[in-house]
């Protein structure tokens, strides 16, 4: 023990492993902890986007009209007001003093009674003059404050039905948008109504044209192609129907129906204002750009004009088969942080990039040379026949380029497919306006480029067969005769 006490410890000599060591404990201590401050962050941010998200969400919920006007300019909610042109009185009137004030059953004073004329909608003999006398005019409406079309604006073809209050938030949006007053804005109405006249008449941020479908059912109630009392009905039989000798009785569909007029009708139209613009209008006919085609109830993001020119400017490099630009997605949500810039390319599907879509005169002349094709297809679907045209009879298919972070959204509940017991919901306008204030704010609107995405794996689209509505002989002839000249 003794010889233990006296022995004197050397320290060995530092080779430099130890410190290594200890510097690798550091900097994996350091970088574990960075993760988890980094982790912590990002949970904290997170739970903060999803809290104001959902406080957002409730206010729009508990008073969802208020919240919707509040997320509109205060100069637009002009187009939000219905204005009733119903003026009637009641029938004892309004008696005014003489100095204007309303008087009740007594007082004194000269009394004066105002009566004023119940409005009463036109009559189908009148409906048809004003069809007539608007598609002749072609009236340009603010061509004095814009100036003439230029061969490189957007022309945007909205398809208007009867559904005026997704009609006026459609409005509201494209008025919002960055050089909206450049493009050309075309109503294509199926069904002429006063109140949704003057609404489009409102609009002063853009030249404004109207054509009116002249085949509508509205205006051919009781004969083709409206219904005429000696159709077939939808489910009478072959056989029956060749016996009762009903107009259609040769021509079923191929699942053995007769056709429906109010499911007919919207195909006739998309053709015929497809045929329309390129081909009979002065102010389009020679427009070689680009043409958009919404319906009532889209709602556009402020940057889709911006988005759909960058898509057109890098079609060459990005996707030089594509024909076709897409704004439009039916997904349920929506993420800009991730998709905000990115754009896929795969061949048009008619029930997936039929919405908000748009093609110029090239791609235009090739579909309508396969008229036939499109107007004789067994389907009462126009995005149906229209793939159909592209599988069948397309030297160069359509092929689509696909903004994955959608511009141009559906607000629509009910339509001719879907029947919702609210037909009058803001709930979806409401989430769109949301997705687009958290787009704004974040800056995921207006990016400065583009990014080419590889999409994932495409099955190869099958010839489908048709749903369709559209055997009848008079559908095929009426269709094909829209794209013979007009003048």
């Amino acid at each position: 023990m003794s010889k233990m006490r006296g022995r004197v410890l050397i320290p060995l000599p530092n080779t430099g492993a130890m410190g290594r060591k200890r510097n690798n404990f550091y900097m994996r201590s350091i970088f574990i902890l960075a993760l988890c401050i980094f982790g912590l962050l990002q949970y904290h941010n997170f739970n903060y986007l999803d809290s104001r998200d959902a406080m957002l969400s409730e206010s729009i919920t508990n008073d969802s009209v208020d919240a919707i006007m509040s997320m509109v300019p205060a100069t637009l909610h002009k187009y939000l007001t219905p204005h009733t042109r119903n003026h009637s009185i009641s029938a004892a009137g309004l008696q005014l003093n003489s100095s204007g004030s309303s008087l009740g059953g007594s007082g004194s004073g000269a009394a004066t009674t105002i009566s004023f004329e119940v409005y009463r909608p036109p009559n189908n003999t009148e409906i048809k003059r004003q069809i007539v006398r608007y598609n002749e005019m072609q009236l340009v409406l603010n061509e004095e404050t814009f100036g003439p079309l230029q061969n490189d604006s957007v022309i945007i073809v909205v398809q208007v039905h009867t559904r005026i209050n997704y009609l006026r938030h459609l409005i509201v949006s494209l008025a919002q948008a960055r050089d909206i007053s450049k493009s050309l804005l075309i109503f294509s109405h199926d069904f002429y109504d006063d109140d949704i006249n003057d609404l489009v008449q409102q609009i002063d941020f853009c030249k404004v044209l109207q054509i009116f479908y002249p085949y509508s059912i509205q205006t051919h109630p009781r004969e083709f192609p409206g219904v005429d009392p000696n159709d077939c009905p939808r489910n009478i039989k072959k056989e029956q129907a060749l016996m009762s000798n009903c107009n259609n009785a040769l021509y079923p569909d191929l699942y053995g129906h007769y056709r429906e007029a109010k499911f007919t009708q919207t195909k006739h139209h998309w053709w015929w204002k497809a045929n329309r613009v390129f081909n009979e209008l002065e102010v389009t006919r020679f427009h070689t750009g680009l043409v958009l085609f919404l319906e009532e109830d889209h709602y556009v993001a402020e940057d889709f004009l911006y988005l759909l020119a960058m898509m057109q400017q890098r079609t060459k490099d990005l996707c030089p088969q594509c024909n076709i630009l897409s704004l439009g997605t039916y997904l349920k949500t929506f993420n800009y942080y991730t998709y905000h810039s990115k754009v896929e390319s795969m061949p048009w599907i008619s029930s997936k990039h039929n919405m908000g879509f748009a093609f110029n005169r090239t791609t235009w002349t090739s579909i309508r040379r396969c008229a036939r094709h499109f107007c004789s297809y067994d389907d009462y679907n126009w995005d149906w026949s229209l793939q159909h045209v592209s599988q069948q009879c397309l030297q160069r298919k359509l092929h689509a380029m696909i903004v994955k972070g959608p511009r141009v959204f559906h607000i629509g509940e009910c339509g001719v497919h879907h029947k919702n017991k609210n037909c009058e919901s803001n709930q979806v306008i409401s989430k769109v306006q949301h997705v687009l204030r958290i787009a704004r704010n974040s800056h995921q609107l207006f990016p400065r480029s583009l990014m080419m995405t590889v999409p994932s794996l495409i099955k190869k689209s099958k010839l489908r067969k048709g749903n369709g509505g559209w055997g009848d002989l008079r559908d095929h002839d009426l269709c094909l005769n829209m794209t013979l000249p007009t003048r």
